[in-house]
């Protein structure tokens, strides 16, 4: 197969860090090349390189037959070399065509004057719509399509382009079965053109089903490159991580927790849109409760009516036996209730604020007044909430004053667990903590969850990934229609089960 890029001994050093070491990484015609590693391994990083993001502190890339010790946003362009991030790209306020054509409009002449193509730009995106399996018309703004479909533009945008190389950064990470199927569908396609593709996932048993070759980056370093074929799943984690992972993160001796005294206790809750309908459950002292069901069975609008971040039109919530009331999330904080949400970039923390304001933005906010207005800062006790916190997590960073854009995606995600610890939070609620999170990370994540819940803290875990729940929760309550449809112990559970007891087949 045609070699379409070559990366040779590339290494990038920040100040303080070096964040790839010595990396050679190829991509051939009409292969998809799974990059790995855990977070913080190097793959962002190399990728931005290739784009034209960063450029490198040594080494040198060969495109079309030129070697390149730098290149920038253009020459990555130019040489048919496209990437689709995790965080998408699209403008919401364009419509799909527009969207395809941002920075390269195509013109004509009307009475000597350059005008927009319109014509020109319309039948294009009519073509590349139905190349990628897009049934919407073109004119639509992307504000209205979903998830998937904006991923379907990007990846048009793409073509549109006319790359040759198309790097996908987690590109399923919010995606449904079938829409990964799609996917997968329009993956092969572009494999018979002959594009190369860069997929780089956290979900192994994808890189099995897609997969040609997979490079395994660890902390900055190469590890490898295999075969898919020719390697096991367990073999390219230990590649990762440098370690097995364990199965099971439950008390295997122990399943039955309902002796212990009720920690949280929710009478039910109903939202006014009908996404909630009288939803019951308890929590025990010392286990995980987890939260099963499919995308939009009302899991997560239940988990933000609780915390008040949404309005529930009915419900009791107890802490302890006592009856709580929260409207509001300044409200729950107060009460000693927590949320890591499933949107960590958006809701999760301050993306201007470093490590340490960030874990000591919330014992501030309980401590306050006048719903959060008033109340002094103490730059000395900053430092020391940030810094037990970064020692408790063991949160990878050169030092708290570093910028939380800075870290890793697994390590961002213990800064933000980091502030409702700092806050003494007595209930915490994680919404697909492990959302793209790789596996070492996601380990660290489920022991933590395991420790917090032995403390006597309430955790409840809401999760689309059936062997994330089964791996490490006590019980599993499946949600289906806005309802709680069956709550399995760990020891009854199996993934058939909740896929019936959410789907509502016999």
């Amino acid at each position: 197969m045609k070699t379409l890029v070559e990366m040779k001994n590339v290494t990038k050093k920040f100040p303080g860090v070096t964040a790839l070491q010595n990396i050679s990484f190829d991509i051939k015609a009409g292969e998809v090349h799974v990059l790995l590693g855990e977070n913080g391994a190097g793959k962002s990083t190399l990728m931005k390189i290739l784009s034209g993001v960063y450029q490198p502190t040594e080494g040198s890339i060969i495109l079309n037959g030129k070697e390149y010790d730098r290149l920038t946003p253009k020459d990555s362009y130019e040489n048919g070399i496209s990437i689709i991030y995790q965080e998408l790209s699209v403008i919401n306020e364009l419509s799909i065509e527009e969207n395809l054509f941002v920075g390269k409009l195509p013109m004509a002449k009307m009475a000597g004057f350059p005008i927009v193509n319109r014509k020109l730009m319309h039948q294009t995106a009519l073509e590349l719509c139905k190349k990628v399996g897009l049934h919407r018309d073109p004119k639509t703004f992307v504000e209205e399509i979903s998830i998937s479909e904006k991923q379907q533009v990007e990846i048009a945008k793409a073509l549109c382009a006319n790359a040759e190389v198309i790097i996908m950064d987690e590109p399923t990470a919010s995606l449904t079965k079938e829409e990964i199927d799609h996917l997968f569908h329009i993956i092969a396609q572009l494999k018979s053109e002959g594009k190369g593709i860069v997929y780089i996932s956290h979900k192994m048993d994808e890189i099995k089903q897609i997969g040609d070759r997979v490079t395994v980056l660890k902390d900055g370093t190469y590890v490898g490159t295999r075969n898919v074929a020719d390697v096991s799943i367990d073999e390219l984690v230990t590649m990762m991580v440098g370690r097995e992972i364990k199965a099971t993160y439950r008390h295997e001796d122990r399943t039955d927790y309902s002796k212990e005294p009720v920690i949280f206790e929710v009478r039910d809750i109903a939202r006014k849109d009908q996404r909630v309908k009288g939803v019951s459950f308890q929590l025990h002292r010392g286990e995980i409760l987890g939260f099963a069901g499919l995308v939009g069975s009302g899991r997560s609008e239940m988990m933000n009516a609780i915390f008040g971040a949404e309005p529930k039109s009915a419900g009791q919530v107890f802490m302890n036996g006592k009856e709580i009331f929260i409207n509001n999330p300044y409200q729950a904080i107060q009460h000693g209730l927590a949320m890591v949400t499933e949107n960590r970039r958006e809701t999760g923390f301050i993306n201007t604020m470093d490590i340490k304001k960030n874990i000591s933005l919330l014992p501030y906010v309980k401590t306050s007044g006048m719903g959060g207005l008033s109340g002094l800062v103490n730059e000395k006790q900053d430092r020391k909430w940030a810094e037990e916190q970064h020692e408790n997590l063991r949160i990878k960073c050169a030092g708290v004053d570093q910028s939380i854009l800075e870290l890793s995606g697994g390590n961002q995600q213990k800064v933000i667990l980091g502030k409702w610890l700092a806050a003494d939070s007595q209930v915490i609620i994680f919404d697909e903590p492990t959302k793209g999170i790789d596996i070492g990370s996601k380990s660290e994540i489920y022991v933590l969850m395991r420790k917090l819940a032995d403390e006597g803290r309430g955790v409840l875990m809401v999760s689309s990934e059936l062997p994330e729940l089964l791996a490490v929760c006590d019980r599993i309550a499946v949600f289906r229609e806005g309802k709680i449809a069956m709550i399995f112990t760990s020891d009854e559970c199996t993934e058939e089960k909740i896929i019936r007891a959410s789907t509502g087949a016999n």
